[in-house]
């Protein structure tokens, strides 16, 4: 077989081993679940109940049903912060694990047995899968869909099909990795300079070089640059969820640096999307428009005025996007619990939330625990001042923990449902 062999690379760091590759397969190990259960709880927020989270039929790949809860109001905050931020993290460490384990990648010959196939064939669509998730998911942050198919549902699937791997790797390589973190001292590596760097010792696996070249970095110094690089990403992605300062630094967050004004004023932070895309005439925002309620059997109608003239209440809230961006304001309008009262509907079991805009996220499913909780507004105003057109004038949907997308902006009616 070795005289029929391609002409395959050549590995020859002397930094190769089970113990580097162990060491970066720890930290995927502890973080990666992170990344999986925040992403599928993402999927759970957007009502998939309500066909209104996207892919919609999944088939067996669907979750279990819950409603998602109001509270604490940073919950979607929090799980999509961490699913975006936490996965551009790890992308140097993915990086570096699959550096570390390229030999057996390139190995030959490429199948010595059915369990080895088993191994490749799990080995495949861990990295094929990981790749795919990584990628299209920077494609979406920068929203640049140059695929030519629906994020959504490839980056669920995708999803399910890593994780099937992940499993199956970890079952395979859990032993193999306790005994590889176990072969050498993290203390011990952390004090060797490079000049005192030694391959580790021949392994079965076939990680480490059988002819190492001379070593020009320490495994110190790889692990330095692996964990440098991940805390660059950090401090050029954390902005995007804390705000602040930081916020101008989130160059991977084009659309979380998007300001709705530029003045300072109280309409000045990000918007995704803004008025004048969504086609809706300038005319239907205006004087004319109204607000109708339904559920109770009588249309209820309100213009901004009377609307303005009902009790107004008002909360600091954050809007959070999948994208992984968000931002906390202060909302003043009227609670969601008094129009369903008004509307004759005192306790809803959910609410129907249209906008005057049209296209696939221009209407939103409300559980009841949503339009009940006290802090569940229909804004008309944010830090004292009225609504910009691009933040939902003359009035918008605003519910703690809800995703971004379904605080519904330009809203036209509600229909508050009793069953």
């Amino acid at each position: 077989m070795e005289r029929h062999r391609p002409p395959l690379p050549r590995f020859r760091s002397p930094l190769r081993g089970p113990w580097l590759t162990s060491v970066f397969g720890a930290v995927l190990l502890a973080a990666l679940p992170v990344v999986i259960v925040t992403g599928l709880l993402s999927y759970a927020a957007y009502g998939p109940q309500f066909g209104q989270a996207i892919p919609g039929d999944v088939g067996v790949l669907h979750l279990p049903w819950f409603d998602w809860p109001a509270t604490p109001s940073w919950l979607y905050r929090l799980t999509q912060g961490l699913h975006v931020g936490l996965g551009l993290v790890l992308v140097p460490v993915v990086l570096a694990k699959l550096w570390s384990v390229a030999p057996k990648l390139f190995g030959w010959p490429p199948v010595r047995s059915p369990a080895q196939a088993l191994e490749r064939l799990s080995l495949l669509l861990l990295v094929g899968g990981i790749l795919f998730e990584i990628v299209t998911g920077l494609l979406n942050i920068q929203y640049d869909y140059v695929f030519g198919f629906s994020f959504y549902a490839a980056h669920y699937v995708g999803a399910w099909v890593f994780l099937g791997a992940f499993v199956a790797h970890v079952a395979l390589k859990l032993p193999h990795m306790v005994r590889g973190l176990r072969s050498r001292s993290l203390r011990r590596e952390l004090r060797t300079p490079t000049a005192a760097t030694r391959p580790e010792e021949p392994d079965p696996s076939g990680l480490v070089a059988p002819e190492p070249a001379a070593p020009t970095i320490s495994r110190r110094g790889a692990l330095a640059l692996v964990g440098g690089g991940s805390l660059l990403v950090a401090v050029l992605t954390a902005g995007q969820t804390l705000g602040g300062p930081l916020r101008s630094l989130a160059v991977l967050l084009p659309r979380g640096r998007n300001s709705a004004a530029a003045d300072g004023g109280p309409n000045d932070f990000p918007v995704n999307k803004t008025f004048g895309v969504t086609g809706i005439e300038p005319g239907a925002v205006g004087a004319t428009w109204r607000l109708d309620l339904t559920g109770g059997g009588t249309l209820v109608r309100f213009d901004r005025d009377s609307l303005a003239a009902q009790p107004q209440h008002t909360a600091t809230l954050p809007i959070a996007c999948v994208e992984g961006w968000s931002t906390t304001q202060t909302w003043t309008g009227v609670r969601l619990r008094d129009l369903a009262a008004l509307a004759g509907v005192p306790e809803p079991a959910g609410a129907v939330v249209r906008s005057l805009e049209n296209g696939p996220f221009a209407q939103a499913t409300l559980t009841s625990g949503q339009v009940l909780h006290p802090d569940a507004l229909l804004a008309l105003g944010v830090n004292g001042a009225p609504l910009s057109p691009d933040h939902g004038h003359p009035a918008r949907v605003v519910v703690p923990a809800l995703p971004g997308v379904h605080n519904t902006k330009w809203v036209r009616s509600i229909e508050f449902r009793s069953s």
